[in-house]
């Protein structure tokens, strides 16, 4: 009876060991992941709409150049998009 016990609890071991603590651990890296880039976000839309700001208070920006700054502060928005898309890592499907 002694050995069913310890075999049970050694399975309960194993099975804690291999799949709650791995899950754990990959929700707080998510979780710290998904807060992180809110707070990024977050971050690059006040920097982008402090720059249009700025960049519209510029005294050549009149009425023919009103379009200026949208299209400056879209472009480099769009340039750190693809240079954070550069970042990922790519998965390889070849197999």
């Amino acid at each position: 009876m002694g050995n069913e016990q310890d075999l049970l609890a050694l399975l309960k071991r194993y099975l804690r060991q291999e799949t709650v603590d791995p899950l754990r651990s990959i929700g707080r890296t998510l979780l710290f992941g998904v807060f992180g880039s809110l707070l990024m976000g977050t971050g690059a839309v006040l920097l982008s709409v402090g720059a249009l700001r700025l960049l519209q208070g510029w005294a050549p920006m009149d009425a023919t150049w009103s379009f200026l700054p949208y299209l400056i502060v879209s472009l480099v928005l769009l340039a750190l998009s693809c240079l954070a898309l550069r970042q990922v890592p790519r998965s390889d499907d070849s197999g």
